[in-house]
């Protein structure tokens, strides 16, 4: 098929942080679950690549075990669990919520080479007064920005706080339409990451995927 010019769309399963060579070891799955996976894992070869789109939640979420060290246990992270049901979809185990992690994802577009971002369930927020980002970590009484080596508990966020939209953003079809607060989200993801934030869905339908 690529020799005949024809589109391959290849999806891998679970998240970059499982890759069993880059995630948060031993917290893993058994795979490549990065981009280069498609390389190992169906045989494609690494200049036949072109488009990598990074799937990424407005929050974060963790099944099972493992750092996260923007776990929320208040009554947020009890909001954004029911609002978004991250509730295992076999198991119907809830899934640990929390802040987004930007040190996590600068370093999943960095092993992925991420040339597009797609934000999912960014009306899963739309109740919250203020959001929080985490741009830092605090180890051992030192600030780093860069994802480190090993992880556990000692990883302290350090966090950026966002006024929230508090609105009803289902409802709206074109990126222009947004309100202001929340394309300062989107432009923070995209400065920091330096990857644009392509798509963007703010709910389960297919009308309510927003293509830039």
């Amino acid at each position: 098929m690529l020799a005949e010019g024809k589109s391959i769309l290849a999806e891998g399963a679970q998240g970059a942080m499982l890759d069993i060579d880059f995630g948060t070891y031993p917290y893993v799955t058994s795979s490549n679950t990065v981009c280069a996976g498609v390389c190992t894992g169906l045989g494609i070869a690494p200049n036949k690549i072109g488009k990598v789109y990074g799937i990424f939640k407005a929050y974060c979420t963790r099944v099972g075990g493992g750092p996260f060290p923007t776990e929320l246990f208040d009554e947020t992270g009890e909001s954004l669990r029911r609002i978004g049901r991250e509730f295992g979809s076999t198991t119907g185990r809830p899934r640990r919520c929390g802040w987004l992690d930007m040190v996590a994802l600068k370093y999943s577009v960095m092993i992925n080479g991420a040339t597009d971002l797609i934000m999912m369930k960014a009306d899963v927020m739309n109740h919250l007064k203020t959001i929080q980002v985490a741009t830092a970590y605090k180890i051992n009484g030192q600030t780093v920005t860069e994802f480190p080596y090993e992880t556990d508990e000692s990883i302290e966020p350090i966090y950026q706080t966002f006024k929230g939209w508090e609105q009803d953003i289902n409802s709206v079809r074109k990126y222009e339409d947004f309100p202001q607060e929340f394309k300062t989200y989107i432009e923070f993801i995209e400065r920091e990451t330096g990857v644009p934030v392509t798509i963007i869905s703010v709910g389960p339908d297919r009308e309510e995927t927003i293509v830039r």
